[in-house]
């Protein structure tokens, strides 16, 4: 019986996508649940998997453009135990020395052939004292060693002199070995869209300030090896961030709302996305509910999201919903930057290097861990005081986290 392989749904909003590459060849044998292809839209990057076992066949070529339910294989079932065809049997080389009076390897002892292998002495060219004639390893010790044939000596030849410039140097490079040009991906042009679009259509200011991690530093040194065992999973900075947002979010709620034409949204749930860079662009999983998760939690949420991402196995549920983004440039070594927002949302942090610097502290010059953070905002919905007093808050939750326990 066979079986369709259709591009599955992705969404009310994806119609179809670029089959970017496939995992199987045509006339391979798949098993149930193999995955088949990977597939790019404008949103994610997923991979489609067999419905069942059997030998397929391939209707669409890789880098493709196929819409939502097209069939790109047929996989017949009556294959499924089929097996592979069996490989060529190893061919065999005939040993050097054969016994031209025998006429088969298999009559000489196995000391003449070593010896036959080690001197090069073809037994073939000794004269034999064995029974019937065959050659013996006494024959083959007695027997002159093979003298190594030389290659004849070539008269020496005086190179002609070398052209001032050379017709090859004075030819420009081939363009093809300069550039390489490629099709961007939907995911991609998406991306490249909607940073554009966002920084038309948001009236988009940042604004700065600076984090001591001394700290959160302090803690994480302090309960890492607690908290690995208690819960199998780092603590991490960006937990500490996720829940210094929630904080600072409950404490200048104009920050969590959003333009809809001409409606001002206001949210009152708290599901932050966290931007995480792969192979295909920058995606940003959205972890719900962070305001009633622990800790331990969001770091479990994060872990998932970012591996997810980074497999192409993240759906669109994955990346919706979300009211505020963090994104974390100090794991490339960016010491400042202004990120641009994720629409519809109205603000985005951006968390930097950590870098040690001197610091007034009480009168004394110390050093201390900093770490730069950035907020962009939408300057139709929210005033400059307010986004300043926002990033104070997520400030003053870093440098003491009791505030995030205490909610101070």
């Amino acid at each position: 019986m066979a079986i369709e392989v259709k591009i599955p749904p992705m969404g009310e909003s994806i119609n179809s996508g670029v089959l970017a590459k496939w995992h199987v060849k045509d006339g391979d044998v798949v098993k149930k649940d193999q995955p088949l292809f990977e597939l790019e839209t404008d949103k994610i990057t997923s991979e489609g998997t067999a419905e069942s076992a059997g030998k397929i066949s391939l209707k669409v070529a890789a880098g493709a453009e196929v819409k939502i339910g097209e069939v790109v294989a047929m996989i017949d079932a009556a294959a499924a135990g089929a097996a592979p065809a069996p490989a060529e049997p190893a061919k065999t080389t005939a040993p050097a020395a054969t016994s031209a009076k025998e006429g088969t390897k298999d009559l000489q002892s196995p000391a003449v052939r070593r010896l036959a292998e080690e001197t090069g002495v073809d037994p073939a060219t000794v004269a034999g004292t064995g029974k019937a004639g065959r050659v013996t390893k006494g024959d083959m010790l007695a027997a002159p060693p093979k003298v190594p044939e030389t290659a004849p000596v070539q008269p020496a030849t005086i190179p002609a002199p070398a052209a001032a410039n050379p017709p090859s140097a004075l030819r420009p490079p081939q363009p093809e070995a300069r550039q390489t040009r490629r099709k961007l991906t939907p995911l991609r042009q998406k991306i490249a869209q909607r940073l554009v679009a966002a920084q038309h259509e948001a009236a988009m200011l940042t604004t700065f300030n600076e984090v001591d991690m001394s700290g959160i530093m302090a803690l994480r040194a302090k309960y890492q090896d607690d908290f690995v065992k208690k819960n199998g999973v780092k603590l991490g900075f960006m937990s500490f961030f996720v829940k210094a947002v929630v904080y600072a979010l409950r404490e200048v709620p104009a920050i969590n709302a959003q333009i809809d034409g001409d409606m001002l949204v206001e949210n009152h749930y708290f599901d932050i996305g966290v931007a995480v860079s792969t192979d295909k662009g920058l995606l940003v999983p959205v972890v719900k509910n962070c305001d009633t998760l622990s800790m331990a939690d969001v770091e479990k949420q994060i872990a998932l999201a970012a591996t997810k991402a980074r497999e192409g196995k993240i759906t669109l549920a994955d990346l919706e919903g979300g009211v505020f983004t963090i994104t974390n440039g100090g794991t490339f070594g960016s010491l400042l930057s202004t990120p641009i927002i994720n629409p519809p949302q109205s603000a985005i942090l951006g968390m930097h290097a950590i870098n040690e610097r001197p610091m007034a502290v009480n009168g004394q010059v110390v050093v201390r861990p900093m770490m730069y953070i950035a907020l962009s905002y939408d300057h139709r919905v929210v005033d400059g005081k307010q986004a300043v007093t926002f990033l104070v808050k997520v400030k003053q939750a870093i440098e003491d986290p009791t505030r995030i326990v205490l909610g101070i």
